[in-house]
Order: C-alpha cells, then structure tokens, then sequence
C-alpha cells in the first residue's frame, strides 16, 4: 500500500530527537493550561465563597457540603477507562511510534481485511508517514487529554461529554487503527482481541454519555449483562467452528501449527521480560501438544460465562464475573502478551476493557441506587441552576475548570491532527533523516559551457538573475536517477509563482551515453519535458563533460559489464549572484512516497530560503 511506510529505522535518531522536542514543546502548553486552570479554580474558589457567604449569612463551611454520590458501576467506567486513555497515551510517546506506527501495527492490522478496508486504513497510514512528527505527538494528547476529562468530571453535562467524547476518538483508532478490529478479516476470534479493544471504549464511553436517570434502576446493567452474553456465546460459537485451524496445535515439528499456535510462537518472539515470554513460550508447546483440549476448553468457557450473563439473574452473572475476569486475565497475559510489547504496544488490548465492562454490568444489576439530584433536578432557570450547583458542591466548580483544561489538551493535539490531515505533503524530517539537513554554505559556483537536452548552448550567464539547482543525473539509470527526478519535479510544482525564478538544472553523469538524445528520451520517461524551467545538459564531448564533473565533484565510476553506473547524488543550490548556498545529498534513499514527497518539500523550503536571501 503506497505511502504505508517510510523505509527508514524506527529508532532513526533524527526522527526520535524531533518526536521528542514536539513532546516537549506541546507539554509546555499543557502546562500552561494545567497553570490557567489553577488560576481560574482560585478566582471561582474565592467567588464560591463569597456568595456562600452572601446566601448563609457567614463563612461556608466545604466539608458540611455533601458530595453527589456517583453510580458505582458508572464510576468503575469512568475512573478505570480514563487511566487507560491516559496509560494508552503515554504509550503513543514511545520513541519507535513516529516511524513503527504504519508498517508495524496500522499495516497488518489491515492486512487480512478486504480491501475497502485496506484503502480506509492507508488512508490513515499515509497521514501517520507523511507527518510522522505531528501524527504520533497529537495521538498523545488526544488521548491523555479525554483520560483527565473523564477523572476530572464525575457527573452532570461534562462527564457525559467527556464519554461522548471517548466514543468519537476511540471509533476513529477502531476504523483507521485497528482496522475495524479485524472483524472483516478471516480468523476472527477472541482470544486475540476480537472486536477491537478500542471499540470497547467506545462501548464505555457510550455508557459514560447516557443520561443519568439510565442509572436509577437495574435494567441498564441487565441489558448489558444481556449483550455481554450474547457476544461471548457468539464467540464460543466461532471459537468452534470447525477449518478455522483452532482446533489444531502443532503435534510434530513438520507439522503445520495451528492458529493459536502460530500466533503464541510469534508472541513469544516479541522483546519483552525474560520470565513473560518463557510463560508465553511454556503455554504455545501446551498448545502445540493438546490444540484440541485448549479449543474445547476455551469453547466451553466463553458458551458458560455468556449463558451465565445472559440470565441477567445476580447469582448468575457474579458466577460468570469471576470466570470471565480470570479468562481474561489468563488470555491477557498467555496470548496476547500484555498487548503493548514490543515498542509499538499502543494499548493494553482488550482483555482488561472487557473485564472492566463484565464488572461494570454485575455492578449496574447490583448497586444502582443514585442521589436525588438525578431524580429530581433543581428547578429554575439555567443561571438559577448554576448557582445552586455551585452552592451545593464546592468541587463544582474545580470540576467544569478542570474539563474545560482537559478540552484544552485535546486541542493541543486535535489541531495539529487536523492541519495534518489536510495536508497532502510530507514533513521534510523524513529527507533529513534519511539525507541529513541542508548545508548552508556561501561559496561561487563552478562554471561550465555544455549543451542542454535539445543541443543548446547553456553556461552560467544564461541562467544569470534565477536560483539555480545543479545535480547529476544517469541518463539511463531505471532505479535512483527516475526517483531524483520525480523529487525535483515535485518540487518544481510546490513553488507556485517562485518557479519563474528558478531553474532546475541537471548534468548527465553517465560516460557511455552523451548525446542529447539520450537526455531527451529520459526526459519523455520521466514527464520532465513538461518544466518549463528544466534543463538537462552533456558535453559536446565526453572531456567536456568530465571537466564539469570535477567543477562540481561529481564522481562517476563504470560499472562493467553494464549499462549503468556508480555517480554521485549531491545537488547544489546557486543564489542569483552565482554563489552556492545549500549543498543537499539527493540520494533517494528507500524510495517511498513519504520520502518522496519529504525531500520534494525539504527542496523547495530550501530554494524559498535562497529566494528570500537579499
């Protein structure tokens, strides 16, 4: 899939440094928000206080104040799903995201899936390797930020908000992430995390975001302890059926290893601590020798637990409870391995959502007694309202300040997210981490007297008053020499109006094949014919050409036996005085879209500088 990947290490040290500085920079307005958010709780204090005093007659008195009860079950989603977002958007700040994120988890989640799904998920993946600085970096803050929203606000409109808001991030990593959570890919089931881990955030934002009332009574918890059922024996369902390779292990090493099998051996393979991958490792042989036994004890598990919650009846449902969580405990650890080895480890999976949603259901069934204040709303205008609120609670206020800061750090990271999104050319980083940065220098260009592509003389005094970029190209080469030139006509098209002062300007680096012809035809090859400022220059003899080789030094050496050749990848930037002021290796690298459209970019922010010089 184009532009899934950059080619480049994940650990690439420039990569890293830049992910880490925008961390730094973006932690620095969190700051700021986190410092205006106690500033603005101070003022409300003091104004909290002042009409407490003004209604009582006297000093309030903040602990006599009773504080709003919250559901438990209600309370259990929201405080355990805020510290995963949080816990999830630490993990996006691992140094391997910037450049690991596609290729390693976007890529084969969507792998398997049909391919409308696979253009949805590289629509995403070409966001995250074009911009592979803003991508991960806002993830962080998304995520971090709808975790404190949902600590900070325990009931009334935010907290509803705050789930609202955990639904429409979590279905967007859920779509373009996790690829629907493979539910349309073949092998589905739920010992790997089926259907998703994110879309289960979702289900207990979606929970967070009903009206309070929804509590008052135990049909919520009954109807969810209803779904929970009826999913796990759905599973148990697809767990059974027969050729999807479950029911297999591997009982001799010729043999082909079954699913489980195969995906445990591969776990066990991810770095991690020595005594988790040697359980991961001791469980795959289990497996391995008893396929059959495992399936049908995974089988008989998941139908008991769903029929357990499908009764809806509390005896039931806490008998289900206990086996569900330690199921889902055993697979956390024995097959999915935690879920965030490995470096790129985005969350926990899902076994610990769904436990929390299994412990959510038999408390929503058991505890769902509420306060009045749920029942029976404050009467008054909306201004009355807040005023009594603010009596009634003292933490109110810090609440609704808190959110709004928790809002801020989304849009520390939502901002950039979108600008992003919108724009369809990559960060020029990618060209410094492949070729390293521009060289800046102040130095007179050489000068030559060759021919251009269609046998017109061409030396420095007919490029006078334009910036010039003079680089070597192999005017049969199939491989690197096509990628420079498709750089350098991106480039041309990404400086608009400015390419009337501009010339690109290449010079044939190959000894075999001089004639313009052959310049001609690698500018048809290429699209090249359509610059208008594109020149593509040899000597009018081979002595000719190597002087301009060692005027720029450009050194070309004869492969034998071949057509081809070894040449030097290096392009000068010429000020209209004709003096070199950026030296940029031009060398493709690994040749991807991302990189591509980064060093098209990186050229043309770097002429733009020559442009502006006076």
């Amino acid at each position: 899939m184009p532009g899934m990947g950059t080619g480049l290490h994940t650990n690439n040290p420039v990569v890293v440094s830049a992910f880490h500085r925008e961390l730094i920079h973006q932690g620095l307005v969190v700051l700021v928000i986190l410092g205006l958010v106690w500033v603005a709780w101070r003022i409300s204090r003091a104004r909290q206080l002042r009409l407490a005093h003004s209604a009582n007659g006297g000093p309030a008195d903040p602990a006599a104040v009773p504080a709003d009860p919250e559901p438990t079950a209600r309370r259990l989603l929201r405080v355990s799903f805020g510290i995963t977002w949080i816990f999830d958007g630490v993990l996006q700040g691992q140094s391997s995201m910037p450049l690991g994120m596609a290729p390693e988890v976007i890529k084969p989640a969507a792998a398997a899936s049909p391919v409308w799904v696979q253009h949805l998920d590289n629509a995403a993946a070409t966001i995250w390797s074009y911009h592979p600085i803003a991508a991960p970096a806002a993830a962080v803050w998304i995520q971090i930020g709808i975790g404190l929203w949902l600590l900070v606000a325990p009931r009334g409109t935010w907290s509803r908000l705050a789930g609202l808001a955990s639904v429409g991030w979590g279905l967007v990593v859920w779509v373009f992430g996790e690829a629907f959570g493979g539910i349309f890919a073949p092998g589905l089931t739920w010992l790997f995390g089926a259907p998703g881990a994110v879309l289960l955030y979702c289900a207990a934002g979606a929970l967070i975001g009903l009206p309070e009332r929804s509590w008052a009574t135990e049909r919520l918890g009954q109807i969810l302890a209803r779904i929970m059922g009826s999913f796990f024996i759905g599973m148990a369902v697809l767990q059974a059926w027969p050729g999807r390779g479950f029911w297999q292990g591997q009982p001799s090493p010729q043999a082909t290893a079954g699913t489980l099998t195969s995906m445990l051996q591969q776990m066990a393979q991810t770095p991690q601590p020595h005594l988790l991958a040697s359980w991961v490792s001791a469980f795959a042989g289990f497996d391995a020798a008893h396929g059959w036994g495992v399936n049908f004890f995974v089988v008989v598990a998941l139908a008991a637990i769903g029929a357990a919650f499908l009764s809806a009846q509390p005896r039931l449902v806490l008998a289900g409870l206990v086996a569900g969580v330690a199921l889902c405990l055993a697979d956390w650890v024995l097959v999915e391995d935690l879920g965030f080895m490995g470096g790129v480890g985005t969350d926990p999976n899902s076994m610990i959502p769904m436990a929390l949603l299994l412990v959510a259901s038999y408390l929503a069934i058991t505890r769902h007694a509420i306060t009045s204040e749920t029942t029976a709303p404050i009467e008054g205008s909306p201004r009355r309202h807040w005023r009594e609120r603010l009596r009634a609670s003292p933490s109110y206020a810090f609440r609704s300040v808190a959110a709004l800061g928790a809002v801020g750090i989304i849009l520390v990271g939502a901002a950039p997210m979108a600008m992003a999104a919108t724009d369809p050319h990559a960060d020029p980083i990618l060209a410094q981490a492949a070729d390293g940065a521009p060289q800046a220098t102040n130095f007179p260009a050489p000068t030559f007297d060759l021919v251009d592509q269609y046998g017109r003389a061409v030396t420095p005094g007919s490029l006078a008053r334009k910036v010039v970029i003079v680089t070597g190209l192999d005017d049969v080469c199939v491989t690197q020499c096509p990628l420079i030139a498709q750089y350098l006509k991106a480039a041309d098209g990404l400086l608009g109006a400015d390419r009337r002062r501009v010339e690109f300007v290449a010079i044939d680096e190959n000894p075999r094949y001089i004639a313009p012809e052959y310049l001609e035809a690698f500018d048809q090859n290429e699209g090249l014919e359509q610059m208008s400022n594109w020149l593509y220059l040899t000597g009018r003899s081979l002595s000719q050409l190597q002087q301009a080789w060692r005027a720029f030094g450009f050194a070309v050496q004869l492969l034998p036996g071949g057509s081809m050749d070894l040449h030097s990848e290096i392009a000068y930037v010429i000020d209209p005085s004709w003096r070199v002021r950026f030296v940029m290796n031009t060398d493709p690298g690994p040749g991807t879209e991302a990189t591509q459209s980064s060093f098209s970019v990186a050229m043309a922010d770097t002429i733009r500088k020559v442009l502006a010089l006076p």
